[in-house]
């Protein structure tokens, strides 16, 4: 009735000194590993493509930060509970996948909800869900996400119809929630992508209202990496 998952396994396994002790352990132990098992979850959920982290994410002087944040603060996740907006920015190859499920997998420490998407995949969804009816059952998985990560905006245009799927979405989750956004192009290049340049004008708008743009400049590590194997 309590819903006490780990008290059976663990209970032998605790030293008794007293019957305080030994209670005031026991139930350590069941908060603690609920606490693990419940990160486990988010972190499945989240459907991260990769295990990178922000520990072995490398900073330097080619991730621009924006006035008032540095890496510390960003790290610190404070935009999440302000449901504001981290914008990653430039050249493919640069680490801006990296940083932005190293920040989303930290969330999930945190015990905060988070979806990870590369955009296309996104709006593919999107676009099935509409088409079989079932946009609104779409829309309610996101109901109690803390973060969305919207990786590799710009590599794909959309067709009309999607991007005013994904529009409709984003206009949703304004001040609700907090997204991260990747992308290989500035903001000026973004109606290549979504087609419609009024339609384009109010994403933007909404998108970096309450954001934090980090732009990425430099080669791409992965060509620098793979020419180096190859000089060696």
């Amino acid at each position: 009735t309590l819903r006490l998952a780990y008290v059976a396994d663990i209970y032998e396994s605790i030293p008794f000194e007293n019957p305080a002790q030994y209670l005031s352990d026991v139930l350590r132990k069941e908060l603690a590993l609920r606490e693990e098992a419940k990160v486990e979850r988010l972190l499945k959920k989240a459907r991260f493509l990769s295990r990178k982290t922000l520990e072995s994410f490398q900073w330097n002087e080619k991730v621009h930060l924006p006035p008032r944040l540095d890496s510390r603060e960003l790290s610190a996740l404070h935009f999440i509970e302000k449901r504001e907006n981290v914008i990653l920015a430039g050249s493919p190859g640069t680490g801006k996948t990296h940083l932005a499920t190293g920040l989303g997998r930290a969330a999930c420490q945190k015990g905060y909800e988070v979806r990870f998407y590369r955009v296309s995949d996104l709006v593919d969804a999107l676009t099935k869900a509409w088409r079989e009816g079932k946009f609104q059952q779409f829309r309610n998985k996101f109901k109690k996400v803390d973060l969305i990560i919207l990786d590799e905006m710009g590599y794909i245009p959309f067709s009309k119809e999607g991007a005013e799927l994904l529009f409709q979405l984003i206009t949703e989750w304004y001040e609700q929630k907090s997204l991260i956004i990747t992308s290989n192009l500035e903001f000026s290049q973004w109606n290549r992508i979504f087609v419609d340049s009024r339609l384009t004008a109010a994403l933007v708008d909404r998108v970096i209202h309450h954001a934090h743009i980090l732009s990425f400049t430099g080669e791409s590590y992965r060509m620098t990496h793979a020419l180096s194997r190859q000089n060696h």
